[in-house]
């Protein structure tokens, strides 16, 4: 989607929600990986504006929802992202709240990302447009790094144990382990 097309739809949304006392966007970072695999990390933006009254005790916080047919569910953030939320004292009308999130992407599947915000005397929740991902899966084991492990570690072993064996035998005990 080009800056132009951006703008358009970041003014409807602002006059849509100009009713609203708190306004959300998310964008994902252009630095992003095309395609995101699992172990990529992924940055989001957010901004978050008091609309027409300042705002007091606002907290923000991001939310991550699998959309996979059969495995619709939300996800714990414990692993993915250790900056989970934001609380600002006060907003003042027309200030905007800039938060960066960064995600690291454990599982494959599909996702939704949105940020959510409330504030102290509100009744309501306030979201951001989702931004839908897929991740792609990762293998990983790898099989090539693996491999050499697997058969080297016992062949050391023995090897350690024929040395020993052989060091005792001429050391005269006579008797192999």
């Amino acid at each position: 989607m080009n800056k132009v097309w951006q703008m358009i739809l970041v003014a409807m949304w602002a006059a849509v929600a100009s009713a609203a006392p708190l306004t959300l966007q998310l964008t994902p970072d252009g630095s992003n990986p095309m395609q995101p695999a699992m172990g990529d990390i992924m940055q989001f933006r957010s901004l978050i504006t008091a609309s027409d009254q300042p705002v007091e005790g606002l907290v923000a916080w991001i939310s991550l929802v699998e959309i996979d047919p059969g495995h619709e569910q939300p996800m714990d953030l414990e692993d993915w992202s250790a900056h989970k939320a934001v609380s600002e004292a006060r907003l003042d009308s027309g200030v905007v709240l800039k938060t960066d999130w960064s995600m690291r992407l454990i599982q494959s599947g599909e996702y939704r990302v949105v940020v959510s915000a409330t504030a102290r005397g509100q009744d309501s929740v306030f979201t951001s447009p989702t931004v839908t991902f897929q991740v792609a899966s990762k293998p990983v084991v790898e099989s090539r790094r693996i491999l050499p492990v697997a058969i080297g570690v016992p062949f050391a072993l023995l090897g350690m144990l024929v040395y020993r064996n052989r060091q005792r035998f001429r050391l005269g005990s006579g008797a192999p382990l």
